[in-house]
């Protein structure tokens, strides 16, 4: 029957062609018995086949340059009398490269004959060609059952075979000729695993799960573009969203032996009817879609990306004497944020550094400027001015504590970052090592969070942004950012000028409205994204409304504090101005 092969199957991937179409050379060494470095081999024997025909044979005594020993002349019928006369190892590589130049190799216990090979070409210079290897031991081993072999020796399979099959003998034509015909056995049981290419072939022979054999027909059919896919179950609900440059190739391998979650290919993989492309126009616009597809639908085998409601933010309350309170949601009643944190706690730990620099209260009381409230253990000890009792006016108290805090998250951190320095110094100077390290990890939770709220902020002060990239395979990528948000992706063909596609997705766009926050139409996750996206060296800012700019003297210039503070793990370092 004839079989039409596909372009990129003649062409592009050796993996995707039919086993059929695939030129194998059969190889089989003989060998003084030592470790494979580089000599020692006493015979080669191949065979080229394509098709179920053999196209030729390769086969000739090499002079070993060492002493046979007399337990491989019995088992061989090599004597060093035969070799004596014959070429080294040296002058045959060159022919037997050539004669399987662009073809796969296949070998019974494979590893041992390609090692020999590649410690020979290793030794003397000749570059090894990195072909692909099956292994017909490795492959019996998946294909048949110990009822239909006791074993996997080539003389088994050989005998298992029975009819006119060849016999090995311990000579390498005569061996690699006998796994001619245990291969082309086994390939006629592969059809049956739904194993039709070569590269099934190949990921056959690994470890891979009678699960991941029997769904891996879920990855047939798929786009090779760059976008999301979702595995749905039965009730077409999600059970897992990821994405990729070239979708069909990544879902193909969650059914290799690469896969190592045990949760997925098992699990997942036996819940899972369907898998779902959604193709992009670019890798920004994947990614944005996998975040989105995985905060609405929650998928159960998703780890990552899950609740970006659970974020939680540090709160500078709008009231006549502020404090600091941890929230999940931001609104426009004129408080002051900072964040996001990951958890409560980091956003505890940050809360207790702004505590330990500015003297803001910690109370949760609501202060009235008419009536006094008695006050805490706090005042007392000296570390709130007691604006509960009006020992403070709220000028005061906002000049002192709550300006230098907005002036910290939205501007220049130096304030409360110094004291911070200033108190670890003392403690470390006192001997009084944990503490400092107490307060180092609270000047890292604020500092951190300071950092990375102003370049998001930077962006998302932002109308509208438009970029472009250039697409790998010629063209650009272009996308419309609005207030941090990926309004609209597109992309442009090749040889023609971009800018009436540009117009079509502007266009198209998302309208994007302003909201109260740091971050007020995405989740922080996108927008870091996004800003990922823009940051690249290839990318071209195209459109800007306003100006992109972060304060000259903001958090960022402390970033080398920072790496050197989260960096020091083992206690307390010193961290000069």
């Amino acid at each position: 029957m004839f079989h039409q092969e596909t372009l990129d199957a003649l062409f592009d991937d050796a993996r995707a062609r039919s086993l059929f179409a695939t030129t194998f050379v059969v190889v089989d060494l003989e060998t003084t018995g030592g470790a494979p470095d580089g000599g020692g081999i006493t015979e080669i024997g191949a065979v080229k086949i394509r098709g179920g025909e053999e196209l030729g044979e390769f086969a000739t005594l090499v002079n070993p340059g060492e002493r046979i020993p007399p337990y491989i002349t019995v088992l061989t019928g090599i004597t060093e009398a035969m070799v004596l006369p014959a070429p080294r190892i040296d002058s045959v590589l060159p022919a037997f490269l050539e004669f399987a130049r662009d073809a796969v190799l296949v070998a019974h216990n494979a590893p041992y004959d390609t090692g020999f090979l590649k410690a020979a070409c290793a030794a003397h210079g000749y570059p090894w060609p990195k072909p692909l290897v099956l292994d017909t031991a490795a492959l019996a081993r998946r294909v048949l059952t110990r009822d239909e072999v006791p074993n996997n020796k080539l003389a088994t399979l050989a005998r298992w075979l029975g009819g006119n099959a060849r016999q090995p003998c311990h000579r390498a034509l005569d061996d690699a000729r006998a796994t001619v015909d245990v291969l082309h056995a086994l390939i006629g049981r592969l059809s049956g695993h739904r194993v039709h290419t070569l590269g099934d072939a190949l990921e056959f022979v690994k470890a891979v799960s009678p699960t991941q054999r029997r769904k891996k027909h879920l990855a047939e059919n798929l786009p090779n573009t760059p976008g999301v896919y979702v595995f749905r179950d039965g009730k077409d609900r999600p059970l897992y969203v990821g994405t990729s440059s070239a979708i069909a190739t990544r879902v193909r391998s969650y059914f290799t032996a690469s896969e190592k979650r045990a949760r997925i290919n098992t699990e997942m993989l036996a819940a899972a009817e369907r898998v779902e492309a959604i193709e992009c126009a670019h890798s920004l616009e994947a990614e944005v879609r996998e975040l989105r597809l995985i905060a609405a639908h929650k998928p159960p085998y998703n780890r990552r990306s899950k609740f970006p409601e659970r974020v939680v933010w540090l709160k500078l309350t709008a009231e006549a004497y502020p404090r600091l309170s941890v929230v999940r949601t931001l609104t426009g009643d004129g408080g002051s944020y900072l964040g996001p944190f990951a958890s409560r706690r980091h956003a505890e730990l940050a809360a207790a550094g702004v505590h330990e620099a500015l003297p803001l209260r910690q109370c949760t009381l609501r202060l009235s400027t008419r009536r006094t409230t008695v006050a805490c253990a706090l005042a007392e000890l000296g570390r709130c001015p007691a604006p509960c009792e009006h020992r403070i006016s709220p000028e005061e108290y906002t000049a002192s504590a709550a300006e230098p805090f907005r002036e910290a998250t939205t501007g220049n951190p130096s304030e409360v970052v110094r004291r911070l320095l200033d108190r670890m110094r003392s403690l470390s100077e006192g001997r009084r090592y944990e503490d400092a390290a107490a307060v180092r990890g609270r000047l890292v939770a604020f500092l951190k969070a300071s950092v990375r709220m102003q370049r998001l902020a930077s962006l998302t002060a932002l109308s509208q942004v438009v970029a472009a990239r250039p697409g790998a395979a010629g063209g650009w990528e272009l996308a419309v950012i609005r207030h941090g948000r990926l309004a609209a992706a597109g992309a442009s063909p090749p040889r023609v000028h971009p800018r009436p596609a540009l117009d079509a997705l502007l266009a198209t766009a998302e309208t994007v409205r302003p909201g109260p926050g740091p971050v007020p139409c995405a989740s922080p996750e996108e927008t870091e994204r996004v800003l990922a996206w823009l940051e690249r060296p290839e990318t071209r800012l195209v459109e800007v409304d306003g100006g992109w700019a972060s304060p000259v003297d903001g958090a960022g210039r402390w970033r080398e504090l920072l790496a050197t503070a989260e960096a020091a793990m083992g206690g307390i370092t010193h961290l000069g101005l």
